[in-house]
């Protein structure tokens, strides 16, 4: 097998994938090691580690950040908590790294590539699939879901110009009544030593939020939100924020800052205060505070909840691609 695929560890990537990220032309919150390391440590159980770091020399040009099970491989993550997958690659490295990844694969015994929560730009529809129908392999590609997302003007105006008119006013006027009758304070806690205490606050108001939102929350994802706001938090990625109203804690939205973006990545709320709608006017504070630090994109994430929209969101489909070796 070629010496420029080595299969790799977390703790020996750490400095350069941080480099790598930067030069590549594809970065977000859930390609890097914290985000990757956290699922691993919690998931992990049936899984072979298959994590692969490609060299032209000894420039490291890109990492496959896979997983096994039996004959299939897959994206190391899962799309009930990864919102997006992908490889990481190097600018102007893409056809060499895909080439000698390819190379490499196919010397492995495989029987199926399964790769989630991909994008419309990603490296994996652009230069893999391409490359693998070449090979005489099928791909089949189906959306699985949408990501609505916002471009964020420079000021507030000009974001309330962006909405529809009835969405414009039914946020000042949901505003107003929140304002008038209760004393409200939003806070946000990004300082690491903190975080533990805050994901406390945020957990229980999670789990007051609905059944569907409890079920969620099994033991494990709670491991791994705490393993992975910890990791990213020491990054100073994380911006937990509640809304307070006379003093007690209404709702929550747990955010991610990175790379010029603010990432919506979920909420709770106390349904005591759903009249009030606390859940949307916390992510209404978190937009303003985005424009306010000069953020260019608000990302809602996976799903098509209709707030989404109502705050101005514009669907960005996600996709799985099944490679199935001939």
């Amino acid at each position: 097998m070629s010496d420029s695929v080595r299969l790799d560890s977390f703790v020996n990537l750490d400095a350069e994938w941080q480099e790598l990220l930067t030069n590549s032309s594809s970065n977000y919150i859930f390609f890097t090691p914290q985000w990757l390391k956290s699922w691993w440590n919690v998931f992990n159980s049936g899984y072979e580690f298959t994590l692969l770091s490609i060299y032209d020399g000894s420039q490291l040009v890109g990492i496959a950040p896979l997983k096994r099970k039996d004959k299939t491989l897959s994206f190391i993550g899962s799309p009930d908590v990864c919102d997006y997958m992908d490889f990481v690659v190097r600018a102007g490295h893409e056809d060499y790294f895909f080439t000698q990844l390819l190379d490499y694969l196919e010397r492995l015994n495989w029987k199926d590539l399964e790769l989630d929560s991909v994008l419309p730009d990603s490296f994996t529809l652009k230069y893999l699939t391409p490359l693998i129908r070449q090979k005489g392999h099928r791909v089949e590609i189906n959306q699985t879901n949408v990501s609505p997302q916002l471009f964020l003007p420079v000021n507030w105006e000009d974001y309330f110009a962006l909405l529809k008119t009835k969405d414009r006013h039914e946020v000042r006027r949901k505003l107003r009544r929140l304002e008038q009758s209760n004393a409200v304070n939003y806070l946000t806690v990004i300082e690491p030593e903190k975080m533990p205490a805050a994901m406390d606050s945020f957990f229980s108001l999670f789990q007051l939020s609905n059944p569907d939102k409890a079920k969620f929350m099994t033991g494990p994802k709670r491991e791994f939100f705490s393993a992975m706001v910890s990791s990213l938090a020491e990054k100073g990625n994380i911006r937990l924020s509640f809304l307070e109203v006379d003093g007690v804690p209404a709702s929550a939205t747990l955010c991610f800052d990175y790379n010029k973006d603010i990432y919506l990545y979920n909420s709770a709320y106390n349904p005591a205060y759903s009249a009030l709608s606390v859940s949307l006017l916390l992510e209404v504070h978190d937009i303003q505070d985005a424009i306010k630090n000069g953020k260019k994109r608000f990302d809602f994430l996976s799903g098509n909840e209709p707030y989404k929209y109502d705050l101005g969101g514009q669907d960005v489909p996600v996709s799985r691609c099944v490679i199935l070796r001939s």
